[in-house]
């Protein structure tokens, strides 16, 4: 098996040629934890735009505790998914030891990610009204 840092080529082919570069397996990884933390923390941005735009129309809003009750638990697990993303950046994937481990916490943040799409659908589906942040403007003409 490979030992910690080293290399593995995953691809056939002609050794020599550039697009067969051998593939660190760990930072493929790495990147693509990092680029899902960015999409986790886009939804979590939008997430908190819908909360605070809930909050604002107040309880008289038809969903009010429904939408603040699920906005709140999508932001809970994306809080969950970054911590278990960072985990596994921090973890060398090529460590076969720590390869079960991996697999757990990649599994779970899976689901937790299922999960928190089907709450930020159900969020889609209630709706957030207009806030009333932008006053309607009233054009009149002087005399």
């Amino acid at each position: 098996m490979a030992s910690e840092g080293e290399i593995i080529n995953l691809q056939g082919g002609n050794p020599g040629s550039r697009r067969d570069n051998p593939i660190n397996i760990n930072h493929y990884a790495t990147k693509k934890s990092v680029a899902e933390s960015m999409l986790d923390v886009a939804l979590f941005m939008a997430n908190v735009t819908q909360l605070k735009a809930v909050l604002e129309q107040g309880p008289s809003f038809q969903y009010y505790a429904t939408l603040a009750a699920l906005i709140s638990i999508s932001l809970f697990f994306q809080v969950v998914i970054g911590i278990l993303l960072i985990i596994m950046v921090r973890i060398n994937l090529n460590d076969v030891s720590k390869q079960l481990r991996l697999n757990v916490l990649n599994n779970t943040a899976t689901a937790l990610i299922f999960i928190t799409v089907i709450l930020n659908i159900f969020i889609t589906a209630f709706g957030v009204q207009k806030t009333g942040l932008y006053p309607t403007r009233n054009f009149r003409r002087p005399y």
